[in-house]
């Protein structure tokens, strides 16, 4: 069978990797010059544990499996990860309700390493933290996101697939064997087709023959914003607030480096917006120094941003993953993906393996 996958970030290479080494000729088209330049570049790079996610939920389902997957992967790829654990805190005993919450959804989920702690326990793990209790994930990592994905594309060269740089596809049209795939004045006959495209998913499937407009979801784009942190580091592990609305409130990463960074913070948007604004950090200063009171004046300086393409907005529960195959929508060959934000990295190869299962290959 030969499959497109349309986009080159993450889900979509260990998408064409788990068709690749299934035997079917793949052929990753990206409108960009290169691998991950969107949501794939743009993030945490944290390999979550899979706490946070309802029951049954695709999102916890795919987090937890992807999770023991992406580990493997690291290891027999050679790609540099740390597997340095994450303390999620709560400042107040109110909060400490919700890393209980969070702690007992995290044990549904068949999530390891999680153990709740009192202040005094947290702080002997990090003396620089102020909280009245936290939740400790030891399973919960760092990665180098462009070395996976370019052990991803590796892997699907490999097997026999290649990826098309500066190729947008534009339109999918139904033949009787398939679809043809249009991209300026040139077509490409395939068997089937999975949309990974991010922010584009959504316009490519309005633009797929035979695809109904009302199952389209609409897209809403939040922005994270992200602040480097001079100085030498002050924590051994990854530290997070209580969840926001949004996300997952301003937290404290390390890159392999070991070098800080928070973020991101929830800014709902209306178009692709990039710039960091200075302007911010007085936010983030006063949600730091709810778990760091000793974070210095002036050690914050703007660092990137990233968009997540999410399907629930402002006051709304947080949307599951959208995955959208032939059993749902009657449509032979065709998967679309929606909504694939975090944890999509680390679900990852969990998500590849499900789109190959759903289209039968």
């Amino acid at each position: 069978m030969m499959v497109l996958v349309v986009g080159a970030g993450v889900v979509g290479l260990a998408i064409g990797r788990e068709l690749a080494l299934r035997g079917h000729e793949v052929i990753v088209a990206e409108a960009a010059g290169g691998i991950g330049t969107g949501v794939s570049s743009r993030n945490s790079e944290v390999i979550h544990a899979g706490m946070y996610y309802p029951g049954g939920s695709l999102r916890a389902r795919h987090c937890v499996e992807g999770r023991r997957r992406l580990y493997a992967f690291c290891e027999s790829h050679g790609v540099p990860h740390a597997k340095v654990g994450k303390l999620i805190v709560a400042a107040t005993e109110p909060e400490g309700a919700k890393i209980a919450a969070i702690h007992a959804q995290g044990v549904e989920n068949g999530v390891e390493g999680l153990s709740l702690l009192d202040g005094a326990e947290a702080r002997r793990l990090e003396p620089n933290l102020t909280c009245h209790a936290a939740l400790l994930s030891t399973e919960t990592g760092i990665v180098d996101s462009h070395a996976l994905m370019l052990a991803l594309q590796g892997d699907i060269e490999a097997a026999g697939g290649a990826l098309a740089f500066n190729t947008p596809i534009e339109r999918l049209t139904r033949t009787p064997g398939g679809w043809v795939a249009r991209f300026g004045d040139d077509e490409l006959a395939i068997d089937a087709v999975v949309n990974a495209a991010s922010f584009g998913a959504q316009t490519l499937a309005r633009a797929t023959e035979g695809y109904p407009e009302a199952r389209v979801p609409r897209l809403v784009l939040a922005k994270g914003n992200y602040f480097g942190c001079t100085g030498r580091p002050a924590f051994a592990r990854l530290i997070y607030p209580a969840p926001v609305e949004g996300g997952l409130g301003i937290h404290l990463t390390l890159d392999l480096a070991g070098r800080m960074r928070f973020g991101p913070d929830v800014e709902w948007i209306d178009a692709p917006d990039y710039e960091v604004d200075p302007g911010r950090g007085a936010l983030f200063y006063a949600a730091i120094r709810r778990y760091w009171p000793g974070l210095p004046d002036g050690a914050l300086v703007p660092d990137y941003a990233g968009i997540r393409p999410k399907l629930s907005g402002p006051g709304e529960g947080a949307a599951d993953f959208l995955i959208d195959g032939p059993a749902e929508h009657g449509l032979a060959g065709l998967v679309h993906l929606f909504g694939i934000e975090s944890p999509g990295l680390t679900s990852s190869l969990s998500l590849a393996e499900d789109v190959a299962d759903r289209l039968g290959a």
